[in-house]
């Protein structure tokens, strides 16, 4: 597993330094360049995020992109905004992660058996990343997948997490049942070696709407966590 860490570590350090989408890094460092007022004074990551998590993780969870005043800010994925206040809380109800806050670098935060990551790097303007643009990313995506060797589980949060799942397992060579498989919150399917699950992802729109309770989001974790 330590040569998985190394990699993961080579990894991170060629994500962090992608300049390959114009309208990207021309977004992600307008808005650092100019924040709203509660995060004026903060310095910005303002660069691709790269996955967080345990080398030896048997579950990795996939979100859309780095939230521009979220993880655009602190350089981890899911840190710093509402999102990420769910998600890691619900990963410390399962005792999977040590602590249920994850507000900074260096906060401490530890994951047992998880490893969080994106289909995009970068945070796109509206939250909508282009179809050019995902598919250069999803390399990074099929890379740390293949560089967890332990994983057994794909926690997909929304429709676009599932597809780009699903394009992430197709492009490493695993067989993609016919019809696609539709998501669905607590959809599951397996493909090759893997299980694929579908979750509700824990944006405001679907936490404060109630579409998303932490009831739901702890139910798929834990199926995640007890699958065999």
């Amino acid at each position: 597993m330590r040569s998985a860490a190394r990699a993961l570590q080579s990894l991170e350090r060629e994500i962090v330094t992608c300049r390959a989408c114009p309208r990207l890094v021309a977004w992600r460092e307008a808005v650092a360049a100019d924040p709203p007022k509660r995060h004026r004074g903060e310095e910005y990551w303002a660069r691709p995020v790269p996955g967080f998590g345990d080398p030896e993780a048997r579950i990795a969870i996939v979100g859309l992109a780095p939230a521009a005043n979220g993880a655009n800010r602190t350089g981890r994925v899911f840190t710093g905004d509402r999102s990420g206040d769910w998600l890691y809380a619900a990963l410390h109800r399962a005792g999977l992660a040590n602590q249920p806050t994850s507000t900074h670098l260096g906060d401490g935060l530890r994951l047992d058996g998880v490893w969080v990551g994106a289909v995009v790097r970068c945070a796109p303007p509206a939250n909508k990343p282009t179809v050019t643009e995902r598919d250069r990313c999803l390399p990074y995506l099929v890379r740390e997948i293949e560089l967890l060797p332990a994983l057994r589980v794909v926690i997909a949060l929304g429709a676009f997490g599932w597809d780009g799942v699903l394009r992430t397992l197709a492009a490493r060579g695993d067989a993609i049942p016919v019809p696609k498989p539709r998501f669905g919150h607590a959809a599951a399917v397996r493909i090759g070696d893997l299980t694929l699950l579908g979750s509700y992802h824990p944006s405001q729109q679907n936490t404060f709407t109630g579409k998303l309770t932490e009831e739901m989001l702890d139910s798929v974790i834990v199926r995640a966590r007890d699958q065999d």
